[in-house]
């Protein structure tokens, strides 16, 4: 799907924007992009996290950075608590911002650091999430200038996390010629409605008016990986929330997002996630 260029407006008086945003239903997938960071605390709620070709899970203290006209989603699946709604903590600020910044001010070259590498989206440790928590919730209550000092003192503090994870393979990648986005939007859309059933390039093929090859050569080039590690992908991202969020048998679900063989799906799922599908639902089972 092409992503929808958000705009973002800072509130009169200040020079950034923020959004305290609560959801008692869902948190839908919504795929956009804007020029600014956006940094994004998500508090009781899991799901799937897309941010530009990466697709995993997430869970409650999902901290995320991600760089500017990165595309990128929620989309949840659960609450933790259900009596209280999905949240998401949202801070943008555009690159300029923060280049005046850290370019007169020589303390903040760690932050610079920090902002270079978020072109492909970065996660937070848990433990550097859980570090920043308070001033985050603070944050939105502050008057404009004591939000904006608290903003940079997170960023600050967010710099020194040794053990943050990129998730895109590449930053934001201009988009192609308007024919050959069609013919991807096309395919992505087809992709994400029926990712649990049995895909056929010749079908997609079809569906981007394209040679297979042709359409192999194209995806590669927007998505930034081939077509079947970007569906190997998703589904394995949703089985990753299933198993954060139910106790359904793994058996059935891997069948749910489109295994045949449970062999199969244990094989790539540890391939993903560098554990097997049981190990990584008794990591939930630990947080719970």
């Amino acid at each position: 799907m092409r992503p929808i260029l958000e705009k973002v407006r800072p509130p009169p008086g200040a020079s950034w924007a923020w959004l305290d945003r609560r959801l008692e239903d869902a948190i839908p997938f919504q795929w956009h992009h804007h020029p600014e960071f956006e940094l994004t605390l998500t508090l009781n709620s899991r799901g799937q996290r897309f941010v530009g070709d990466h697709i995993g899970a997430y869970d409650d203290l999902d901290l995320v950075l991600v760089g500017p006209n990165l595309p990128h989603t929620w989309a949840s699946t659960a609450k933790v608590r259900p009596e209280a709604p999905h949240m998401a903590k949202v801070m943008w600020f555009h690159p300029d911002w923060a280049r005046r910044l850290t370019g007169v001010l020589v303390e903040l070259k760690p932050v610079e650091a920090l902002l270079n590498r978020a072109v492909r989206g970065l996660s937070f440790s848990p433990v550097a999430a859980a570090a920043v928590r308070p001033a985050v919730e603070r944050l939105f209550a502050q008057p404009p200038a004591d939000r904006v000092t608290s903003l940079i003192d997170i960023l600050r503090q967010l710099s020194a996390d040794t053990n943050v994870i990129p998730l895109a393979t590449s930053g934001a990648q201009s988009s192609g010629p308007s024919v050959d986005q069609t013919r991807m939007d096309r395919v992505l859309d087809h992709i994400h409605l029926n990712y649990a059933d049995a895909l056929r390039l010749d079908d997609l093929s079809e569906i981007a008016a394209l040679s297979p090859s042709g359409l192999q050569r194209l995806f590669a080039r927007h998505i930034g990986t081939t077509l079947s590690d970007y569906l190997k992908r998703l589904r394995i991202g949703e089985a990753s929330a299933l198993l954060a969020a139910t106790r359904r048998p793994i058996a059935h679900l891997a069948s749910d997002v489109g295994y045949e063989s449970l062999a199969n799906f244990n094989r790539q799922f540890k391939a993903v996630h560098g554990v097997t599908p049981r190990a990584y639902r008794r990591q939930f089972a630990r947080i719970g």
